[in-house]
Formats: structure tokens, sequence, C-alpha cells
């Protein structure tokens, strides 16, 4: 069984305070997620299934920061969140959430790494579907499939993470004038990619959601009211990606055949 420490486990959408339906309606209009509440108590969050299977939360925007865009957040397993957070902040990382409870769910800390990428840290309960949670499963379209961090430094990036969640390095393919791009495992198997900053603005977390068919997906965000920033485009392996952002800005990115494989 995968060890949970250092595996992402969930990905969480904030979005614009009052616009959360909207969200919703884009997401399952693309993907085919089913979204309701979540039913926890104190707590306004609606979670999205794909045929059955937890893959995402959507929330508004805390009201704390609430002039913050809409983003994505991915949360990566630790199996001791307070180790985990002293550990993170001993080389730099900012805690911009202290750890606190989730019913049903286990316990999380949202921080940013030393170049400013933005993260969550998640010590898993049994979770509501009594595994830990599979939002995360390069196998099934609607799932995360790859995780991608555009960073200031990408080799002390590396580093950071490695030391906090055990990942190793992997391939390096180089881009050109884009530098390198570095690919990082869990327990021996490719989980994502660090890169240079690019066109970013500023280092960030994006996450990489499978999908079958790309051509018919540029079609769909662009009818739900999306818009695709990149792509498609084909990746060493024969896949194709395409970068997006949803109708209030935030930005994912999806990944798989260019053309629906039955």
């Amino acid at each position: 069984m995968t060890a949970i420490h250092g595996r992402p486990l969930w990905y969480e959408l904030a979005c614009a305070p009052g616009r959360r339906a909207e969200a919703e309606a884009f997401y399952a209009g693309l993907f085919g997620w089913t979204v309701a509440p979540s039913g926890m108590e104190g707590f306004d969050y609606d979670l999205a299934r794909c045929q059955g299977a937890m893959v995402a939360g959507i929330m508004d925007m805390p009201a704390d920061v609430a002039g913050m865009p809409p983003l994505w957040l991915i949360y990566f397993g630790v199996a001791d969140l307070d180790v985990a957070v002293a550990a993170a902040t001993a080389q730099g990382a900012a805690i911009h959430r202290p750890p606190f409870e989730v019913a049903n769910t286990g316990r999380i800390a949202i921080l940013g790494d030393p170049q400013g990428a933005g993260f969550g840290l998640l010590e898993p309960g049994p979770m509501q579907d009594g595994t830990g949670g599979n939002a995360f499963d390069r196998t099934r379209a609607g799932h995360g499939n790859w995780n991608e961090l555009m960073t200031a430094d990408p080799a002390a990036a590396l580093d950071f993470y490695g030391r906090l969640l055990g990942w190793q390095q992997s391939t390096e393919i180089p881009m050109g004038e884009m530098g390198t791009y570095q690919l990082f495992a869990h327990e021996g198997a490719d989980i994502g990619g660090m890169q240079g900053l690019g066109n970013a603005p500023a280092p960030a977390w994006l996450p990489y959601f499978g999908f079958n068919g790309l051509s018919d997906a540029v079609a769909r965000i662009a009818d739900l009211g999306g818009a695709v920033l990149h792509g498609p485009q084909e990746v060493p392996g024969g896949a194709h990606i395409a970068i997006a952002r949803d109708p209030q800005g935030a930005q994912f990115a999806i990944v798989g055949p260019l053309d629906h494989a039955g």
C-alpha cells in the first residue's frame, strides 16, 4: 500500500465569495463531477466526486483573505502534522494557517514554501471514504493526475520538498531557453515536476486533472466560460496537456490523450 507521507492527497478550490455555484457548474460540466455539501458541522464546504470517489473540495475564499484571487490548493500527506510543520518552518517555510482539525478528515495546515508557493499538509484521519483519500489517481479521468511547481529556484525547492516529504529527484527534461523540467517521485513513481517561473508572476503549484480527449476539453472549457491559456501540447510519453483558467480566474491544467480513447 502506498505510504501517506509525501503523497498528494487532496485538491481544494477557493472561489470568489458568493460565486461557488458558478464554479461548481463549470467543473461539473467539464469533468462530470457531482458536487454536494459535505455535511460537516460548522464548516461550509462542498465535496466533488467523480464516479463516486471524492476528488476535490470547493469553498468560498475565507473572509480574512477574501481579496485573494480564486485558486487551487494542493494538499500533501504527512504522517505527523506537527513534526512536518516544524520541519518546514525550520527550512524557511511560512505558516499561513496553523494546524487545525477538520471533522472526519484529519488535521491540516497551510504553508508557503521558502520561495513563496502555497501548499497544504494533511495528516489524514479515516476520511469520509475510509481510505485516506483517492483524489490523486493517474489512471482515472477526473482525478488529480500531476502536480507542477513553478518556482524561482527549482533546485532549492526540490531540496526543501525532498527533505520535508521524502520526494526523490527523477528525470530531467531539457526545455531549451526555459531551462530544465525536473520530475520528482514518491516511492519511485513520478508524481509531478518543477520548473522555473517562466511567465508565472509568482511561485505557485498547478494541479493537473486527467481528461480523456483534450480536443473535446478545449472546446468545452470555452463553452463553459473558461479559457485555455496554453496547448494542447504533446509532452514526453505521448500524452497531451493544456493549461486553462476557470471563469473566475483560477488556473488548472488537464492531461491525457488528444482524442477520446474508448
